[in-house]
């Protein structure tokens, strides 16, 4: 199955989420993560109508920009500080920001460079040790910290659920995160607009667009299996 096939089941997929959960297509933005796709594929994807790109490391950004125009990047994957001087000037949206000295840096940088970048704060949903992200009950603290800082803009919250072969095993963590979400904005703090929620990959798009997320990060069901060896 092509890309295009394979688009036209993931939309018409998003389409009915959307439609269960009161919402419409629209209201649901599709991340294409581009991370080890190579540039010709991800311009097949583009001319497709693809225009949001995610990406996990910052060297894959810097090697790709420059070939891939029209579309709108994000740093996805976890981000050391020491990475933000070499993506502030090409991303629209930072969805992994897990601490308030990470945020510091981006608010340096992009003070520097002449933007506001807009973040979410991850949020470790499940507790697992081997994933990025703060308790759910610290993403509230931390969203207010980084509100303090001129160039950063908070604008909702991200997780990376458990891989489970059901994916319903995570619509309970998808559920809480639609619940701490709607917490933190019905406070209506300044400089915090709590737009987005990005939940839901290849495995469990479904059921995160029908707990209430609106981005969804998909790269596998666009682009098949990954290598990791490039």
């Amino acid at each position: 199955m092509g890309i295009k096939e394979k688009l036209d089941i993931i939309n018409a997929n998003i389409s009915a989420a959307a439609e269960k959960s009161g919402r419409k297509r629209q209201d649901i933005l599709l991340l294409a993560v581009s991370k080890t796709v190579e540039v010709p594929r991800i311009k097949e994807a583009v001319d497709l109508g693809l225009v949001d790109l995610g990406e996990n490391k910052p060297q894959e950004i810097n090697r790709k920009y420059p070939e891939i125009e029209n579309v709108r990047w994000h740093q996805i994957g976890h981000l050391q500080t020491n990475k933000v001087k070499y993506i502030i000037d090409k991303v629209c949206m930072i969805h992994s920001l897990d601490s308030l000295h990470l945020a510091e840096e981006i608010n340096k940088r992009a003070e520097k460079a002449g933007v506001v970048m807009d973040v979410l704060i991850e949020v470790n949903i499940s507790g697992d040790q081997a994933k990025h992200g703060i308790p759910p009950d610290e993403a509230e603290g931390l969203a207010l910290a980084v509100s303090k800082l001129p160039n950063v803009r908070v604008k909702g919250l991200m997780t990376v659920a458990p891989y489970s072969e059901d994916p319903e095993d995570n619509r309970a963590y998808f559920r809480q995160m639609k619940k701490l979400f709607v917490d933190i904005a019905g406070k209506n703090y300044d400089n915090i607009d709590m737009k987005h929620l990005s939940m839901g990959m290849t495995n469990d798009y479904i059921v995160a667009i029908e707990e209430g997320a609106d981005i969804v990060r998909i790269g596998t069901g666009i682009f098949g299996e990954r290598n990791y060896n490039i």
